[in-house]
């Protein structure tokens, strides 16, 4: 028995081996070979364990297959690249994920932020008549609350949204906890970087004195304001889409701000977009960005009168134009909503006016440093220019806005109810004709400002782009420098002959005159 046996088992393994080797055989269309894939179909199965195993086996093994095969196509076929909006959707999700946080983390995050309540400010400016949406706003308050994790914000709350020909600005507005922002400008002041010798600046002191001086001197620069102050007060961020990062607009200047009143541009969605108008604006797109930011907040900003007062610490002395700093009111109870929506006395401006020198406090150019006094020195005394006036501006912080002027014939502002049929759950809205987009809502103790448009004022019913200055005159033409015609060659000729008749007469003429004198001897 066990002598039949061995020649049968020899035969069962030569037929296991010749069979193995046949699995390894690699196919010639995918080069894959029957052995290791039910390996890896095995292996997904203990992985996975579904149920019914039996039923759903045809599918795994397509499944991987297909796994397999996926970049593997032939180079002849460009592999499909991702969608911009499966590549969005991949960022937003991380909005919606917590990164593993425990319930610790939970607790932490009890703690009072500097965030509004952005759902209920979306349900409300929803009965405005405005906003972004349910699903757009929950997206922005993540991105919020994104936000204000990577910075040290006091106060942040959604501004709006500026619309551009190829992206829009979700614009975010904050406020730092410290003085410290954290991020430093630099200041190039060598704009050739290479440091000089103090022979070589010797050398070009001496050659200077030697040229004559110009007495031109250009108008002063207006200087900006700092932080936390006039239009920089607050911080912007912007992003394209909520899930992308936020950027920081830089600091605007007051003649940014004066460049931007004579232009009109649509907004690119590109930051660092050049700005091509006439006048030449002195920047790129985020800087022209954040002079009409700051425009729109300066005309727009309101708030229920009541709601604010300027605090008690400030004298009596100082003017009330120049105040720029107020409080919440505790005792402020709330105004009847028809009464909003139909006084414009029950609104107040809470953000500094613009004054035309781009500043919002009015600054003394004619006043000079102390290190200007030493060359006014030896200088001869000049008399002593007229002090100009300081700019007085529109009525100061917390005014009503019925004393805003007229725009031609159009009124500033449009004021309704959202809702005329349950009155008792309406709230106030009111709407900006002079910076169209821009909203304000009040109902009870809450209201707030939000822009969605364009980024562009009303220019009334005509709009005249600026006229490019006159053409300076030319030089005064005289006898001196008038350029004349070359003679042709008769007047030549007869020029040279008058003038040898003319030597001639004079030869003669003196012939004579030796012919007396000598008789005279």
């Amino acid at each position: 028995m066990e002598s039949e046996g061995a020649p049968l088992n020899n035969q069962r393994e030569q037929t296991s081996i010749c069979f193995k080797a046949f699995m390894l055989k690699n196919s010639t269309k995918s080069n894959l070979n029957l052995y290791d894939h039910f390996a890896r179909v095995l292996t997904k199965v203990m992985d996975e364990r579904p149920e019914n195993v039996v039923d759903v086996i045809e599918d795994m093994s397509h499944e991987v297959k297909r796994g397999l095969l996926l970049d593997k196509q032939s180079t002849l076929r460009d592999i499909p690249l991702s969608a911009a909006a499966q590549l969005l959707a991949e960022q937003q999700m991380l909005l919606f994920s917590r990164g593993g946080s425990d319930d610790g983390d939970q607790e932490e995050e009890l703690v009072e932020t500097p965030l509004p309540n952005v759902s209920e400010v979306g349900f409300l400016l929803e009965q405005a008549g405005v906003g972004l949406g349910r699903e757009e706003m929950l997206k922005v308050f993540l991105a919020l609350k994104q936000l204000v994790n990577s910075q040290p914000l006091a106060r942040c709350r959604l501004w709006g949204k500026i619309l551009g020909t190829e992206g829009n600005y979700l614009v975010a507005e904050g406020e730092y906890r410290d003085e410290e922002e954290g991020i430093h400008e630099e200041t190039a002041e060598d704009a050739e970087g290479e440091p000089r010798d103090d022979d070589e600046e010797a050398e070009m002191v001496e050659v200077i004195d030697t040229l004559p001086r110009s007495t031109f001197k250009p108008p002063p620069v207006v200087p900006k304001e700092d932080n936390r102050t006039g239009v920089n007060k607050f911080t912007y961020f912007v992003c394209r889409e909520p899930g992308l990062p936020w950027m920081r607009l830089p600091t605007v200047t007051p003649t940014q701000i004066t460049a931007a009143r004579h232009i009109r541009k649509f907004f690119t969605g590109r930051l660092e977009a050049p700005i091509v108008s006439y006048p030449p604006f002195p920047g790129n797109e985020a800087n022209y960005l954040r002079a009409q930011i700051a425009r729109i907040s300066a005309s727009t900003q309101v708030s229920p009168l009541g709601f604010y007062q300027f605090g008690e610490e400030e004298g009596e002395e100082e003017e009330e134009g120049a105040r720029d700093s107020f409080e919440e009111n505790p005792d402020f109870e709330g105004i009847p909503v028809p009464e909003m929506a139909e006084s414009l006395s029950t609104w107040v401006h809470h953000v500094q006016h613009i004054l035309q020198q781009g500043r919002c406090v009015w600054v003394n150019l004619a006043e000079k440093p102390e290190d200007d006094f030493e060359e006014e020195a030896e200088e001869e005394v000049k008399e002593e220019a007229d002090e100009p006036e300081p700019e007085v501006g529109p009525p100061p912080l917390l005014t009503p806005l019925s004393e805003d002027a007229e725009i031609t014939t159009t009124p500033p502002w449009s004021s309704k109810m959202s809702s005329t049929l349950i009155s008792q759950f309406a709230v106030a809205v009111l709407r900006s004709n002079l910076w169209p987009g821009a909203y304000a809502y009040a109902s009870g103790k809450k209201f707030e400002n939000i822009y969605f448009g364009w980024g562009l004022k009303f220019a009334g019913e005509v709009y005249t782009p600026t006229f490019p200055t006159m053409p300076q005159r030319e030089y005064t033409s005289g006898p001196e420098i008038t350029e004349a015609l070359d003679p042709s060659l008769e007047e030549e000729q007869a020029l040279k002959a008058a003038l040898e008749e003319q030597k001639a007469a004079q030869d003669e003429t003196g012939g004579l005159g030796g012919d007396e004198e000598e008789d005279d001897d």
